[in-house]
């Protein structure tokens, strides 16, 4: 069991690593923020088989904006970092 619960931290550390690198992306951003396919490439995550592109960014965005951490405009689809966020 030793190995499965290592290996179990090991993913939450990648994703809460990937969230927080998705987050950086956004406080860099222009104002308007950015697409998810945009997040995604200056990742390097944004890839998968035809009509499934950004399912890692676009899951990582879910996460956050479930945590309150980013919202995005349905008119634009661009992602931002919510208001009430700290940065620094």
């Amino acid at each position: 069991m030793g190995t499965l619960n290592k290996a179990y931290s090991e993913a939450q550390q990648a994703i809460a690593t990937l969230k927080s690198l998705v987050r950086t992306v956004l406080e860099l951003a222009p104002e308007g923020g950015l697409k998810n396919s945009e997040i995604g490439r200056s990742l390097g995550i944004y890839s998968g088989h035809i009509e499934h592109e950004g399912h890692i960014s676009r899951t990582l965005l879910a996460m956050l904006e479930a945590e309150g951490v980013v919202q995005q405009d349905e008119r634009t689809k661009q992602w931002t970092l919510r208001d009430n966020n700290v940065t620094g």
